[in-house]
């Protein structure tokens, strides 16, 4: 079941809503509770129903060590050990293993994801930072359904405390702000990224097949999954956050404009927050961080985005892309330390972030590809293009590709690019600092989201799934 699916927006999502708040506003915490762990379950279920087990049989093991953690006077580190090794055997065995890493159509849904967040789990509590530990709150922390299938990834510390109490009412103004925030990331969804996406599939896939192309047509088949995965991630991300924010719940962000970052440093603090952090807490810093030197710190600089490249596929193409942005981040501390040395100004912002993005999009390039021909092959039409110059036929037919009108896709890639350059983050419209909504319900946000469900209604071409549920 998917988020941008008629199933799930006109049946799953008003069923659980209704039964939930009746549940709450009678004060049955216990059975609201469970309501949303039997919904979750259900809807990890209808993917997949012989993926439910390893999801149960997950939730126990860990339960079970994250409750020896906390009694265990002594041979913690035994304990948290067997813990990690278990979360990622099971994640070696599903995702890396050879007959299933060539067949994704196998992968267990959302395994990552959830193991990640374990394990983060297993760590806190061996490092204290857990006192109490419910069964019934720790399966729905794991199987809370906005964010199962493709994160945030969020700890503990931030979910237990807001599933420990119940709201009896959902105040209207978080409602609306919810409403609003699955109402933008479904449009950024079925209409920006799916209607991108006949572009970028049909360039990849000639690439793939060591086709001949044009500069232009290699260029834009880049730019068109740029646009496609930013779109397809950030409408996830906000429909991740309203969906939850339906029962009262605050996830933390995980997506705030990357392509307006003026480094690739900032880029990290922008693209999958919560995994940057998961990277950085649990990996980057126990190799030791900056704390041993410099070369040191690149060095685990590289190890920690070769393995986050690794986390995204069993594939030479994500370790690839995972050792370009580590080179890339190397180089980056690199030159701001060379900066700070010779006392040199800063690169003006827009320059910075121009080339930011363009760094940015040749990585994807490896993200993409099916193999690391296919990725060699748009280099080599970016870089010495098999046919120079521009056929406007050709163009015609790339932009017609999968179906829709040539002028459609064309305006939703230069609405796409204004999007991203241009207008406020979505998320920071809605949200303040601290969580404080800045959105205001009124008759110009409901004439808003009206014409937003209009265009979806009219426009969407299917149910298309989520680029990060490969991952």
């Amino acid at each position: 079941m998917l988020f941008n699916s008629p199933v799930f927006i006109f049946g799953f999502l008003p069923v659980f809503y209704v039964v939930y708040l009746l549940l709450s506003r009678l004060r049955l915490h216990f059975l609201s509770l469970l309501w949303v762990l039997a919904a979750s379950l259900f809807f990890y279920m209808w993917w997949n129903p012989r993926y439910l087990p390893l999801l149960l049989s997950s939730i126990v093991v860990n339960y079970l060590i994250g409750r020896a953690l906390l009694a265990a006077s002594g041979g913690r580190k035994g304990i948290l050990a067997l813990g990690v090794v278990f979360n990622l055997a099971l994640l070696g065995y599903f995702k890396y293993a050879g007959f299933l890493a060539e067949n994704i159509n196998a992968l267990p849904l959302a395994i990552s994801f959830f193991t990640f967040q374990q394990i983060a789990f297993l760590v806190d509590a061996h490092k204290g930072r857990i006192s109490r530990l419910h069964p019934l709150e720790y399966a729905v922390f794991v199987s809370f359904f906005p964010q199962l299938i493709a994160g945030p990834i969020v700890h503990h510390s931030e979910m237990m405390p807001q599933f420990a109490k119940a709201r009896r009412r959902v105040p209207a103004a978080m409602q609306a702000v919810a409403i609003s925030l699955f109402t933008f990331g479904l449009f950024k969804k079925t209409i920006i990224a799916d209607g991108i996406a006949p572009v970028a599939n049909v360039i990849f896939a000639r690439a793939e097949q060591q086709e001949a192309m044009t500069f232009m047509e290699a260029f834009l088949g880049v730019l068109a999954y740029t646009l496609q995965l930013y779109y397809d991630f950030s409408g996830y991300s906000e429909m991740a956050l309203g969906l939850a924010l339906f029962i009262g719940i605050r996830l933390p962000v995980n997506f705030l404009s990357p392509y307006k970052a003026a480094s690739i440093i900032e880029f990290w603090r922008r693209w999958h927050i919560t995994l940057s952090r998961f990277l950085r807490d649990y990996l980057y810093i126990p190799l030791g961080g900056n704390r041993k030197g410099r070369v040191r710190r690149y060095l685990n600089l590289m190890i920690t985005m070769l393995l986050g490249g690794l986390w995204h596929g069993a594939g030479w193409t994500f370790v690839i892309w995972g050792g370009y942005h580590g080179l890339l981040l190397v180089l980056n501390h690199g030159w701001a330390r060379v900066r700070e040395v010779l006392r040199l100004p800063p690169v003006p912002r827009p320059a910075a972030i121009a080339l930011t993005f363009t760094l940015v999009m040749a990585g994807w390039i490896f993200f993409r590809a099916e193999s690391l021909a296919g990725a060699l092959h748009l280099f080599q039409a970016l870089l010495w293009p098999q046919q120079p110059g521009l056929e406007i036929s050709r163009l015609q037919e790339l932009l017609k590709a999968g179906g829709q009108g040539a002028s459609f896709v064309a305006l939703t890639l230069a609405g796409g690019l204004v999007g991203v350059f241009a207008l406020p983050s979505v998320v920071t419209w809605h949200l303040g600092g601290q969580g404080r909504a800045r959105f205001r319900p009124g008759w110009p946000a409901l004439i808003l989201v009206l014409l937003m469900w209009g265009v979806i209604l009219y426009q969407a071409g299917g149910t298309h799934e989520f680029l990060y549920f490969q991952f």
